[in-house]
């Protein structure tokens, strides 16, 4: 909802209040009136969370040992099909409720098979609203059940029942088909990214090994007639996703490290392997969901591998010459890791619940981990003493780091320093009014700084390409001019010596930070080594949606008085076949190689007035899929990076 529309809607009224004010929502009329309760938000994230929601009871019932097929298809109309091979939603009658089991299911909230231990012993989430949401949110829902050689199939529309659970075949094979198509009115969006489920398929193939995963796209067909479609199977689960995510890294050891056991009734599976880079890369999962803020499960891993990594070493002498101790920091650089556990009640925390805090998680994760490292360590001496040689090679950097992490907190202007001399500051001084261009050179730079609204938009030019976060040791981060003067403009502090990834943002001074670059190759470069930077070091900014990219026109289009911009080559044409029938020659068009070759008047019209520019918010997704998409671009490999260009050469385009 706007600041406006609250406003409005916080006036007086007509100031009665009485019992006949009070509303009860019945039944799914809660999830409808409000949605972002049930499923984070009604933009584009919150329209493929459904789709999330309709597969989990699909990957329960694998975990259950009932399915081994899940295909998902998008059809033409932007509807979604979700098919498994189950045992099919139960159709029965139930006693209480006097309805179907199916009824139920589809639509009352808190329903559903994941509460009885005996039916599932674990399951994602645990909520048991998913698949009830989704029928709320869905202008129609059928549900096609394949069970005790019957087909029984039942319609909703907008959460209502249209008919009593029927029986409409018979049928040798079992399993549970969901269709159902987002309600407009509702979402943003109603169009889906086959790029942000395919990413979702792939990595739930690879947590859950044996389970075979389709995504088929009808709304789009090659040569031959055929849809587009991927497949996706994991033998081996963990191992495969670490040496998918670290496939255009350098290894520092060949083999990857694949931990597999039961600690306390708590299944728990480990991989991670060690490459050559400076960054450390842990995903974590809890019953095939990303907890993205870690919790228990990733603290026990943490302690684990330390404590056995450095046992380890101190017992072959290693560290004897060492003059400084080592920090936990300096065994993870350069890992890559998946730590995934299946939990049968997990409690989740933090501000996007994505925390697990089971405390009793922790310690078999640890004994796992310590166990089977101790047992690798032993039985593979070469390997130890390459990764004990990169964690001395860490701690020296990071001692060296330290110089540098003192000059920037020493420069920050909230620790009295000062603002870089290039920064073009705002006169407001609330954070949440203001706003900061990280601008590609000084030209464009001298535009922006005329060009903007001096009250909240403050501009900090860039001298051409910024470090490759992705390829520096961290005390070069930090040495680097341009990464100093971003942080000391930001006024956010870096961590400490202890916890170097750790970000204050207590004090930052500018909610949005907007990257400008130019419109072209080199543009888009650099726009990407900004990126890198704020996803290695400053990750919680963009996971508090501060993070934007302006989006400056491609071209001007003039035919006499008239004129217009155009932000790619369709909108171009467009106005060519409006005011001239197709004709080019009949129109004046303007190609912006840069920032710099706009006036100040044009750059503000087209790319910083709030009321007329579009802003790209930068947002992880995918975790797993954003980590590999940076390190293949920003790395050492160059095959895996030609064939990503070979691949989106006319739309590359990357969402972090």
């Amino acid at each position: 909802m706007s600041e406006i529309e609250n406003k409005q809607n916080n006036g007086k009224g007509n100031g009665n209040y009485s019992a006949d004010s009070i509303q009860v929502l019945e039944g799914l009329e809660a999830v409808r009136k409000r949605p972002a309760m049930y499923i984070g938000d009604v933009n584009e994230k919150g329209l493929h969370h459904l789709v999330y929601e309709v597969i989990d009871n699909s990957i329960d019932e694998a975990l259950a040992g009932y399915c081994n097929n899940i295909e998902v298809i998008i059809n033409e109309d932007n509807s979604i099909t979700v098919t498994d091979d189950g045992r099919g939603i139960p159709t029965e009658k139930m006693t209480k409720e006097n309805k179907s089991a199916l009824e139920v299911v589809m639509t009352v909230l808190h329903a559903g098979g994941k509460f009885d231990k005996d039916s599932y012993k674990v399951s994602g989430g645990l909520h048991g609203v998913g698949v009830s949401c989704v029928n709320a949110l869905s202008t129609v829902l059928t549900a096609e059940i394949h069970r005790d050689g019957k087909i029984w199939m039942q319609e909703y529309r907008k959460g209502v029942p249209q008919y009593e659970v029927k029986q409409v075949g018979e049928t040798e094979k079992s399993g549970t088909i969901v269709t159902f198509k987002p309600d407009d009115t509702i979402f943003l969006t109603t169009t889906y990214k086959y790029e942000i489920l395919s990413a979702r398929l792939r990595e739930l193939a690879f947590l859950n090994a044996g389970i075979r995963l389709v995504l088929i796209d009808k709304r789009e067909t090659d040569e031959l007639g055929n849809f587009k479609r991927d497949d996706y199977f994991s033998e081996e689960g963990l191992k495969e996703f670490v040496e998918f995510l670290d496939s255009a890294r350098e290894k520092l050891i060949d083999e990857t490290i694949h931990i597999s056991s039961e600690k306390a009734g708590i299944p728990v599976e480990i991989a991670l392997h060690y490459n050559t880079s400076f960054s450390e890369n842990i995903h974590s999962y809890v019953n095939n969901i990303n907890t993205i803020e870690g919790g228990s499960h990733l603290t026990g891993f943490r302690r684990g591998l330390t404590r056995t990594l450095k046992g380890y070493a101190e017992t072959s002498g290693m560290l004897s010459k060492l003059k400084f101790d080592i920090s936990g920091d300096d065994f993870r650089e350069g890992l890559t890791a998946v730590v995934s556990v299946k939990v049968q009640e997990p409690q989740f925390e933090g501000q996007t619940k994505t925390k697990l805090g089971n405390s009793e998680v922790s310690l078999p994760v640890d004994q796992a981990v310590s166990e089977m490292l101790s047992y690798y360590l032993e039985e593979n001496p070469k390997a130890a003493k390459a990764i004990v040689n990169k964690v001395i090679l860490a701690a020296t950097a990071r001692h060296a780091a330290r110089k540098a992490r003192e000059l920037v907190q020493r420069k920050n202007v909230m620790s009295g320093g000062g603002l870089p001399g290039k920064l073009a500051d705002c006169s407001d001084k609330d954070p949440a009014e203001c706003e900061i261009y990280l601008v590609e050179g000084d030209s464009a730079g001298g535009t922006a700084k005329q060009g903007r609204n001096r009250r909240f938009q403050a501009i900090l030019p860039l001298r051409g390409k910024i470090l490759n976060v992705e390829k520096a040791m961290q005390h070069k981060v930090f040495d680097n001019e341009e990464i100093r003067n971003i942080f000391t403009a930001l006024g956010v502090s870096i961590g400490t010596e202890e916890d170097s990834k750790a970000l204050n943002m207590s004090k930052i001074r500018y909610n949005k930070i907007i990257i400008m670059t130019d419109a072209d190759v080199d543009g888009s470069h650099i726009a990407t080594l900004i990126m890198t930077f704020f996803f290695r070091f400053m990750n919680d900014l963009i996971k508090a949606g501060y993070l934007y990219i302006a989006t400056p026109p491609l071209y001007l289009i003039k035919k006499g008085k008239r004129e217009a911009y155009a932000w790619n080559d369709q909108q171009r044409l467009q106005l060519i076949n409006e005011w001239a029938d197709g004709k080019e020659s009949q129109v004046h068009t303007q190609r912006y190689k840069g920032l710099g070759e706009m006036n100040a008047e044009q750059l503000w019209s087209t790319t910083m007035d709030p009321e007329r520019r579009t802003l790209r918010q930068v947002t992880i997704e995918n975790a797993a899929d954003a980590d590999h998409i940076f390190s293949m671009l920003m790395g050492d490999e160059v095959p895996p990076r030609r064939q990503f260009i070979e691949d989106h050469a006319v739309y590359a385009n990357i969402d972090a």
